[in-house]
């Protein structure tokens, strides 16, 4: 109804958190002109695993995501305030798609 006030199920909320990660992993990759498979392969994952991550399908751990930021040539910024989330992959200084040259 007008002027109510709907409040967010933490389901939501959490997907809301693994969809930008998503983007977040798909953006970077894209940058470094990888494909799923290579990234997978860098990460010592599957190519499904990069699929469902970019896809908002799953929540990976923490050693998974040090080993994806590795992969991705990046540090991953992680900023979580209540429901808002942001996911962002720093190229490391002189790396291919940073702006260093």
């Amino acid at each position: 109804m007008l002027g109510e006030r709907v409040e967010e199920s933490q389901a939501y909320v959490e997907a809301g958190h693994a969809f930008a990660l998503g983007q977040a992993v798909y953006d970077r990759r894209t940058e470094l002109g990888l494909s799923q498979a290579e990234v997978a392969r860098r990460a010592g994952m599957t190519q499904p695993q990069i699929s469902n991550i970019e896809g908002g399908d799953s929540t990976p751990t923490i050693p998974l995501l040090t080993r994806l930021a590795k992969a991705l040539e990046a540090s991953l910024t992680i900023d979580l305030d209540g429901d808002a989330s942001s996911f962002r992959f720093t190229p490391h200084p002189g790396g291919r798609g940073s702006s260093a040259a």
